[in-house]
């Protein structure tokens, strides 16, 4: 038979559910290489999140506030229970804990001037504390974590606020990473670290195992700074009803819950994205367990974890969270995965500088490298010149407002004169996976799945 007359064979392209591109690409990378993968950012899969949730604004039963002439006040009182000073902000958005070396002093210094434009608060992270962010910060928490890297009493008194890290969203159960890429000189002095080489930070704290041990902590710190500042507890979102519950034991004044949602430096891509618990159930459970505890408005409460709009904020105020911390949102208003940084009021384009390290804008987590083309993630000192603090303080700045007036025009249409007056009876959810894990019922009917008692 002619072969031009053979019936022609086609190809079948059908995609395995469980054996797709990306987890054939992970085998196959796996198999090659005998290492796993680190990378930055947080987890890419799709997760129930405060999108599933929707507010019901005021019409006939509600009475809304008219546009902007009716006032709607977002201060924030953080640290309340028993510090000498506790926080006030001007608004409930904060700055989450983000090292310098994760990050570069122009970074630091730039997050501590939006922070203090906006009335906010801005937080160190592993590795100490920056001379540039303090003077840029007139409101900072220092973080307590496991590694104790640049740990400085001395510093300590010079904060705020201090933040007991037990773990994050984004690797709960494990401890930080610093590639040696990024442990440049100073990095190297601050830590107490050879140059160069990689940095694993413990998975957890050096001197006490439990929260009665974390008790005897926090009155440590509290004395060492004469009771005046306030403490926070940090927790990475897993058993987060009875994590919360030990850190109101423990003696904290604020509790801070981070979702699996959150990002990191460096970790293990198998901890992005599969270990912890969304931050939609996350903070339900912590919620739960203030009430339970009887501690609703004496122990703050702030979530963490993909907050990224002003429309999150308000979703997670009206669940009952008293603030949020936001980390890779301000990464990204600073130019994260943008495909030019910016001199002189010039955009540069950076696309090859993504090519060159085997990503492209928009698609980049190379966070870990310290080559981050647009100056953010990096400690080369030439890279760093490409983020310029006044410039990278306008645009958190105005991200940060951007989000606030979003918040405040929501409050508005529900009818309420104060952010911190949003309250569940405000949302209902999109989907039966959201409405179980933030105890909402389904948009259209009284029903929340798992409930004993409907409304």
């Amino acid at each position: 038979m002619d072969n031009k007359l053979r019936p022609t064979k086609k190809l079948s392209h059908e995609e395995s559910w469980g054996y797709d591109r990306s987890i054939i690409d992970y085998i196959q990378r796996a198999a090659a290489h005998g290492l796993y993968e680190i990378r930055g950012l947080g987890a890419k899969r799709k997760l129930p999140h405060f999108d599933d949730l929707v507010f019901l604004g005021a019409s006939m039963s509600r009475y809304p506030l008219e546009g902007y002439r009716e006032k709607c006040t977002t201060k924030t009182m953080l640290g309340t229970r028993f510090a000498k000073k506790p926080i006030a902000l001007e608004i409930p958005i904060t700055i989450a804990g983000m090292s310098f070396g994760a990050l570069s002093a122009h970074v630091k210094d730039a997050l501590g001037r939006a922070a203090t434009e906006m009335g906010t608060s801005t937080t160190t992270g592993d590795g100490g504390m920056t001379s540039e962010e303090r003077a840029s910060s007139k409101i900072l928490v220092y973080q307590c974590l496991p590694s104790r890297y640049g740990f400085n009493p001395d510093d300590l008194r010079k904060a705020n606020a201090i933040e007991v890290v037990i773990g994050q969203g984004a690797k709960p159960g494990g401890g930080g990473m610093l590639l040696g890429q990024k442990v440049n000189p100073r990095v190297a002095k601050m830590r107490t670290l050879p140059e160069g080489v990689d940095q694993r930070s413990a998975c957890r704290h050096p001197d006490w195992t439990g929260p009665d041990d974390l008790a005897i902590k926090i009155r440590e710190l509290r004395e060492i700074t004469d009771w005046e500042k306030p403490i926070y507890v940090k927790v990475g979102a897993t058993r987060t009803f009875n994590d919360v519950k030990l850190a109101i034991h423990s003696g904290a004044d604020v509790v801070v819950v981070d979702g699996m949602q959150g990002g990191t430096a460096a970790t293990q891509t198998c901890f992005i994205e599969h270990v912890g618990i969304p931050t939609l159930a996350a903070l339900r459970q912590a919620v739960d367990a203030l009430e339970d505890m009887n501690m609703k408005g004496t122990v703050q409460l702030i979530v963490s974890g993909g907050i990224r709009t002003g429309a999150d904020v308000a979703k997670a105020l009206a669940m009952g969270a008293d603030a949020v911390s936001i980390g890779q949102g301000v990464l990204v208003a600073l130019g994260c995965n943008s495909e030019s940084w910016i001199h002189d009021g010039e955009h540069i384009s950076a696309v090859e500088d993504y090519e060159t390290i085997g990503a492209a804008p928009g698609f980049c987590h190379h966070c870990h490298t310290g080559q981050c083309p647009v100056g953010i993630t990096t400690q080369d000192a030439i890279l760093e010149q490409r983020l310029q603090p006044e410039v990278g303080a306008r645009r958190v700045k105005n991200y940060l407002k951007t989000m606030n007036m979003e918040l405040t025009t929501i409050a508005r249409a529900c009818g309420k004169q104060n952010v911190h007056h949003l309250e569940r009876e405000d949302l209902v959810a999109l989907t039966i996976e959201a409405a179980a894990m933030a105890h909402i019922p389904l948009a259209g009917t009284n029903w929340i799945p798992g409930a004993t008692n409907t409304l």
